[in-house]
C-alpha cells in the first residue's frame, strides 16, 4: 500500500505546480499586454477621452476598446474615437495575441500600416479613415489566418494587391468607396463568404465567374464592369457599332436643335440673349472630366438611359410644366459637386428653367412603394422657406431627386467661401432674416410631420440656400426615413448631436440641436468642425467653444468680425446667441423644444433701444437657466 503513496503524492504536486505556473504565465502575459498597449498609445492623439481608463490599476479587460474572450486579451476595437497619429505595428507585434484590430471611423492618414507583421490577425477593420495611396502586392503576405478585411471609404488606389486576392480564408471583404482600378481579381470564393463589396471604385472588364452570384449592388458605381450579375459584356465589333450609332444620333439631335433654335429666333426678337445662353459650352449630364471620385462619370447618361425601362420620372408638383426623363438627361448640364449622399448637377432644359438633379446612392432603407409614397408626401409640402421637390426617379441602386436651381448659392458659401476684394460679408439684418426664415420653415415641417422624430435630420448651413433677396430656402429635409441607417449615422447632421455620440440615441430635440449649431455658426462665422468627419465625434463642437468664451466674459469676441450693420443691435445679437446655446444644450432634458426656439426667434428685432438692452443684459442669467416645455407654448405657424 505504501508503495503506491509516493507516486500519487508526486503526481498531485506536479499537477499543482503546473496550475500555478499556468496562472503565473497568464498574469505575466496580462501585465505585459497592458504595458505594450500603453506604449502603443504614445503614438496616437485623441480629441476625446479615448484612453482615460487605460491604467494598470484597472483590469485589462475593462479598458475601453479592449476585446477579451474568456477573460483573456483578444483584440482592439478603437472605433469612433477621433484618433490620429501613427499606428505602431511594431509595438502591436509584442502582444501575446492579437486576433482582431479595428480603428474604423477615425482620422488616420497616409499609407496603410504594415499589417502583414501581425501574422495571427483574423479581422482587420480600417474603413472610414483617410488612408490613401497604392497597396503593395505583398501588403497581406503571410496573413494566412485573415478572414475579414474592411477598407471602405478611404483613398486607396491602384490595383488590388495579389496578396489580398490570394487569401484562402477570406469571408468578408469591403473595398467600397475607394479608387481601386483594373480588373477584379479571382478571389477564392467559398460558401462561407458573408460580405463582398467593391462598389464605387474604378474597376473595369468582366466580373470573375466566381463572383457572378453576388448581389449587383456589390459592383455599383463601377461603370466599366460587365458580366453577371450585371449586364453582358459587349464585343469590340458591337462597341464600334454603338459608337457609330451614338455619333449619328448626336448629329441628328444637334441638327434638330439648330433648326429649332433658328426658327425660334425668327419668331421672337428677344430670343437672341437666350440663344447665346443656350449655346454656351457646358458639360454633358454627368461629365466631370477627372473627378477624384468615380461617382460622377461621362457614362451616366448611358447608364440612366439604359435604366429607364426599370422606372419612370415621377412629377410630384403637378402645377409645373411636364417633362420626361430623356429630356432631363439630354439637357445641357454641369457638375455642382459630390457630397455625402452623392453627386449634384445643374441641368438646363431646352427653353426651360435650370434644375438641380441630385443623385442618391444610399437610399434603400424602404421599398419602392413606400419610397414613392414618401416622395409624393414631400412633394405636397408648400412653404416659402422650403425648397420644393419637383420630381423623382426610382431605381433600386440609385435615385434622382429634381428641384429648382437657386442662383445665389448656400448659406455656407456666403459665410465661409472666398469673397472678392472689397466684398462685404452678410450683415446682421440679413443674418437675422435668414434665421427667422429657417425657424419658420422648420416649424412648418414639425407641423406637417408631427409623428416623425426628425422632420429635417440634416439641417446645416450647406443645406440652406439663399434666393436673390437672401431669403433662406431649406433643402434636403425629410430624408431620414429613406436614407440607409448606417450611412445616415455617418453623415447626417443630427447624428453629430451629443445624445447620439454618447448614447447612440436621437430624439425629437435632435433637430433643435442642429438649429442651435446653425445659429452659432451664423453669429460667429465659424464652421462646425465636427461636421467634416464621418461617424460619431467625441471632440468639442462649436457650442463648447462659444460656452467657454461666454464663461470667460469675452462675449464680444464671439461674433463674426465680418458682420456689419450691428449698430444698436448688440442686445438682439446676444439674445440670439443665448437662443442658440439653449437649443444646442448638451442635456436633452434642458434643451429647448422647437416651439420655444421659434417663438423666441420671432421676437427678435434688428435694433433696440439702450433701455431694452440694459433690461435684457440684467436678466441674462434668468434667461439662460429657463427650461421651456411643450405645454408652456401655444404657437401658430408663421408663413
Amino acid at each position: 500500500m505504501a508503495s503506491h503513496d509516493k507516486p500519487i503524492h508526486v503526481h498531485h504536486w506536479l499537477l499543482i505546480v503546473h496550475v500555478m505556473v499556468s496562472a503565473m504565465a497568464v498574469s505575466i502575459s496580462a501585465d505585459t499586454d497592458a504595458d505594450v498597449l500603453l506604449q502603443f498609445t504614445k503614438h496616437l492623439q485623441s480629441s476625446g477621452n479615448a484612453f482615460d481608463n487605460w491604467n494598470t490599476s484597472n483590469p485589462l479587460c475593462s479598458w475601453s476598446g479592449v476585446i477579451c474572450l474568456n477573460g483573456s486579451f483578444h483584440g482592439l476595437k478603437l472605433e469612433n474615437k477621433g484618433l490620429t497619429g501613427i499606428i505602431d505595428i511594431e509595438t502591436l507585434t509584442k502582444l501575446s495575441v492579437l486576433r482582431s484590430f479595428s480603428v474604423m471611423n477615425n482620422s488616420f492618414r497616409g499609407p496603410i500600416p504594415e499589417v502583414k507583421k501581425l501574422r495571427g490577425l483574423r479581422s482587420l477593420f480600417l474603413s472610414h479613415n483617410e488612408f490613401a495611396g497604392e497597396l503593395r502586392d505583398d501588403v497581406f503576405k503571410g496573413m494566412k489566418y485573415l478572414k475579414k478585411v474592411h477598407l471602405a471609404r478611404n483613398g486607396f488606389k491602384g490595383k488590388v494587391p495579389k496578396s489580398l486576392a490570394g487569401l484562402s480564408r477570406i469571408m468578408e471583404l469591403d473595398l467600397s468607396d475607394n479608387q481601386f482600378e483594373g480588373k477584379i481579381p479571382k478571389f477564392r470564393v467559398t460558401n462561407d463568404w458573408k460580405v463582398m463589396n467593391v462598389s464605387y471604385n474604378r474597376f473595369e472588364g468582366r466580373i470573375p465567374a466566381s463572383l457572378s452570384n453576388a448581389d449587383p449592388s456589390a459592383f455599383a458605381g463601377n461603370i466599366y464592369l460587365c458580366g453577371k450579375p450585371l449586364g453582358p459584356c459587349k464585343s469590340s465589333s458591337n462597341k464600334r457599332t454603338i459608337i457609330i450609332a451614338v455619333i449619328v444620333s448626336v448629329a441628328a439631335i444637334l441638327a434638330i436643335i439648330v433648326i429649332f433654335l433658328f426658327l425660334r429666333t425668327r419668331k421672337s426678337p428677344t430670343s437672341k440673349s437666350k440663344l447665346s445662353d443656350q449655346t454656351k459650352p457646358t458639360k454633358a449630364f454627368g461629365t466631370n472630366g477627372k473627378e477624384d471620385r468615380p461617382s460622377v462619370s461621362s457614362d451616366d447618361y448611358v447608364k440612366y438611359n439604359r435604366g429607364t425601362e426599370n422606372g419612370t420620372l415621377h412629377l410630384v408638383k403637378h402645377d409645373r410644366e411636364k417633362f420626361e426623363l430623356d429630356e432631363l438627361l439630354r439637357a445641357s448640364a454641369e457638375v455642382l459637386g459630390s457630397g455625402s449622399f452623392g453627386s449634384s448637377y445643374k441641368a438646363v432644359l431646352l427653353g426651360g428653367p435650370a434644375m438641380v438633379v441630385k443623385r442618391f446612392r444610399h437610399m434603400n432603407n424602404v421599398g419602392k412603394d413606400e419610397f414613392q409614397k414618401h416622395m409624393e408626401r414631400l412633394g405636397k409640402l408648400s412653404h416659402p422657406n422650403l425648397h420644393p421637390l419637383i420630381a423623382f426617379y426610382y431605381r433600386k441602386e440609385e435615385k434622382l431627386l429634381v428641384s429648382d436651381f437657386v442662383e445665389n448659392g448656400s448659406l455656407a458659401s456666403h459665410l465661409h467661401g472666398k469673397r472678392a476684394p472689397g466684398q462685404a460679408g452678410l450683415d446682421w439684418p440679413t443674418r437675422l432674416n435668414i434665421i427667422k426664415g429657417v425657424a419658420r420653415g422648420l416649424a412648418y415641417l414639425y407641423k406637417e410631420f408631427p409623428n416623425q422624430t426628425l422632420p429635417h435630420g440634416h439641417l446645416k448651413s450647406s443645406n440652406i440656400l439663399l434666393d436673390h433677396n437672401f431669403n433662406p430656402i431649406i433643402t434636403e429635409y425629410g430624408l431620414v426615413p429613406v436614407i440607409n441607417k448606417d450611412h445616415a449615422q455617418q453623415f447626417m447632421a443630427v447624428y453629430k448631436s451629443p445624445e447620439f455620440s454618447q448614447y447612440d440615441k436621437i430624439t425629437s430635440k435632435s433637430d433643435v440641436w442642429s438649429l442651435g449649431i446653425l445659429i452659432l455658426e451664423l453669429l460667429t462665422g465659424k464652421f462646425p468642425a465636427n461636421y467634416l468627419k464621418a461617424g460619431k465625434r467625441e471632440n468639442s463642437d462649436l457650442a463648447t467653444w462659444v460656452n467657454s468664451v461666454v464663461r470667460e466674459e469675452w462675449t464680444g469676441e464671439v461674433f463674426d468680425k465680418d458682420m456689419k450693420g450691428t449698430k444698436n443691435g448688440e442686445g438682439e445679437m446676444l439674445k440670439l446667441l443665448k437662443i442658440g446655446l439653449c437649443c444646442c444644450e448638451a442635456s436633452v432634458e434642458r434643451r429647448w423644444v422647437w416651439k420655444a426656439a421659434v417663438e423666441k426667434i420671432e421676437e427678435l428685432k434688428e435694433r433696440e433701444s439702450e433701455e431694452d438692452y440694459s433690461s435684457y443684459a440684467s436678466d441674462w442669467d434668468v434667461y439662460s437657466s429657463r427650461v421651456m416645455t411643450e405645454d408652456e407654448f401655444s404657437f401658430s405657424i408663421v408663413g
